[in-house]
């Protein structure tokens, strides 16, 4: 398995090294080797265009979870029903399961397909940003992946606000702290908003098993993303908060132009409409929150 992962994963750091050399010679013939507030803009926007390159050739899978997550949400009263109908009988409920996904053209796996092509790209740059040191001397090493000696020098000492974008925050420098602080907290306070920003339209579900998913994805994930932020290199924290603030755009429009479905699934999660445009009042409204059970009005004789 690792003979076949490694040369896989070459290909990968290759594909990621060519795109950020490309956008990196685009923006240094652009700006004309212009660094100005101590930073190397060609290398930081080459980062940044990678970020924009991956998740714009995503946009079209996304779609295509979206509406997955959509069609699965539809199934899920028929869903329930199997279940109930062959509780007990797991290798029948899975065989039929796979009969309602094939006749309704429904592929559960998409919901996860762009996070799983997302991962080696973040691990294909991490390990390229953290090759970029200028303690590397061997030639045989700086020129992996496509890379010159030149280009590898430039990219070793490239800063951001006069820090090393290979840097991390544990190394020592207040500089390089400042600017890591920063860029964490930006990432935390996106991948944060994301999370709530999917729950205030979905709302929070029922289930404790559920909300309890919810309450990991709001507050778990930003919290893991201090420590790996203070390990991660100045470059991948960059790509991850350039990341995080493009799924939060994407989202937004996501939720705009494909709402969640009015319906319930089998965790119990309440799905609200995203608007209501028929001018009347919904029939089966939930209560909000706190409020008072209104008292009903006695029928006059």
């Amino acid at each position: 398995m690792s003979a076949l992962f490694s040369p896989l994963m070459a290909v990968v750091y290759s594909a990621i090294s060519a795109v950020l050399l490309f956008w990196h010679a685009a923006w240094d013939t652009v700006l004309e080797g212009a660094n100005g507030w101590h930073t190397n803009w060609s290398w930081v926007l080459g980062i940044v265009f990678l970020v924009l390159t991956v998740r714009t050739a995503l946009i079209p899978i996304v779609i295509k979870q979206v509406r997955s997550q959509r069609a699965v949400q539809l199934l899920q009263p028929k869903v329930k029903a199997l279940q109930g109908r062959y509780t007990g009988d797991r290798q029948t409920l899975h065989k039929e399961l796979r009969k309602l996904y094939r006749a309704e053209q429904v592929n559960p796996l998409m919901s996860i397909l762009p996070m799983l092509l997302q991962a080696p790209v973040l691990f294909g740059l991490l390990h390229v940003l953290r090759h970029l040191r200028p303690t590397v001397t061997s030639d045989a090493s700086r020129t992996l992946y496509g890379w010159t000696s030149a280009q590898f020098d430039s990219a070793a000492n490239a800063q951001l606000f006069g820090a090393p974008i290979a840097a991390s925050f544990s190394s020592t420098g207040g500089t390089v702290k400042i600017v890591a602080a920063v860029l964490i907290a930006v990432m935390v306070a996106t991948t944060f908003l994301t999370s709530r920003q999917m729950i205030l339209k979905t709302g929070w579900a029922p289930d404790p098993q559920a909300r309890t998913v919810q309450r990991l994805m709001l507050f778990g994930i930003p919290l893991s993303l201090l420590v790996s932020g203070a390990l991660f290199p100045i470059g991948v924290v960059l790509y991850w908060t350039t990341q995080t603030l493009f799924a939060y755009g994407q989202q937004a429009w996501i939720l705009r132009r494909y709402p969640p479905t009015d319906t319930a699934n089998t965790t119990g999660m309440r799905i609200v409409p995203a608007e209501n445009t028929s001018g009347r009042a919904p029939t089966s409204a939930a209560p909000k929150v706190g409020a008072k059970p209104t008292k009903q009005k006695k029928p006059s004789n």
